[in-house]
């Protein structure tokens, strides 16, 4: 008679083996991990964008903006149910860019104004509503025209293209918002005989 030990035959395991559920709960516990990490990821909240360019001294309301959905950090920019309606913007904010809470104010506390702003030279393209520009002056009662500058930096508020048959050819009025601190100036400047040029800066818009 040989002493050899035979193999035992291996079991499946059942439903109910310890081993097999410990393992099917990890992995339950995986999945359902995984899911609300991609969940998290793609939550969007609503919060308001331009629907054009706003430029300082807009005052808001409900027709300037529209409603999107983005994934960004809370506390930076307006969400729907804060209604800043009657605020003032007080920088340029791109025509679909989010609405910051740091570009508003309070109306009290803006002190920029529009000024109109006669061109005597052609407005070069691209420049428009939110363009950063300069204004010089150039006097022609010398010997030798001198061009001097007399803002730079403003931003447009709009831009008005008026022709007539009176005219030998377009007129260009730029309303730019100048700092309550250097109107007088500013307005002395545009009363002085001589020709008002608006340049754009490289870059155009604000």
């Amino acid at each position: 008679m040989s002493d050899t030990p035979v193999a035992g035959r291996l079991r499946r395991p059942g439903w109910r083996d310890p081993r097999l559920l410990v393992g099917l709960l990890l992995i339950a516990i995986s999945v359902t991990a995984v899911t609300g990490i991609v969940r998290s990821s793609d939550t969007t909240m609503p919060y308001y964008a331009a629907k054009n360019a706003l430029t300082p001294g807009t005052v808001l309301a409900r027709d300037d903006v529209t409603v999107v959905q983005v994934r960004i950090p809370d506390g930076t920019y307006v969400e729907p149910g804060e209604e800043p309606w009657g605020q003032v913007v007080t920088r340029v904010v791109g025509d679909g860019e989010l609405l910051p809470r740091a570009a508003l104010a309070d109306q009290g506390d803006f002190t920029g104004r529009p000024i109109a702003v006669r061109t005597s030279l052609p407005l070069a393209d691209g420049v428009e509503r939110g363009s950063l520009v300069d204004v010089y002056l150039t006097r022609t009662d010398s010997d030798e025209p001198q061009t001097t500058l007399v803002a730079s930096g403003l931003v447009v508020e709009s831009v008005d293209h008026e022709s007539g048959s009176f005219s030998a050819g377009s007129v260009e009025t730029v309303y730019v918002v100048v700092p309550r601190r250097d109107i007088e100036e500013f307005l002395d400047a545009l009363a002085s005989r001589g020709e008002i040029s608006v340049v754009g800066l490289a870059g155009g818009a604000a």
